[in-house]
């Protein structure tokens, strides 16, 4: 049974992976919060129910509960990392396109002010 476990962690670490990999967008934003709930209640039923953690360690083949939350933590933490990781990209691009706008901008701007208003090119 531990094999299962280390299976689906595995899956669960390459899920983390290609999610970093892949654009984002208002799915994966609920994404998040699914799983957001899901660990609330899971950290919620591991102080009112530890004998509940203690039994599905041993389902999938982890000696303890505390093992098994200790798994899942790390777990977790990947996919936040991933997050936290595209989202910084994300910002990073968006603050280098508005310096590039407005550095366009300004130089537009210098050059029409050093122009004198009289001053016509010939034909």
């Amino acid at each position: 049974m531990q094999i299962v476990f280390q299976i689906v962690a595995i899956i669960v670490i390459v899920a983390a992976a290609i999610f970093t990999l892949r654009g984002g967008g208002a799915r994966h934003q609920a994404l998040r919060r699914i799983f957001m709930v899901f660990f609330i209640a899971a950290a919620a039923s591991s102080v009112a129910f530890p004998g509940i953690w203690t039994w599905m360690a041993k389902l999938v083949g982890v000696g303890r509960g505390a093992d098994l939350l200790l798994y899942m933590l790390v777990l977790t933490f990947l996919g936040f990392v991933a997050t936290t990781y595209r989202r910084f990209r994300s910002l990073e691009r968006d603050v280098t396109e508005l310096a590039r706008h407005l550095a366009l901008a300004e130089a537009g701007a210098g050059q029409a002010r050093d122009k004198p208003a009289g001053d016509t090119e010939p034909s």
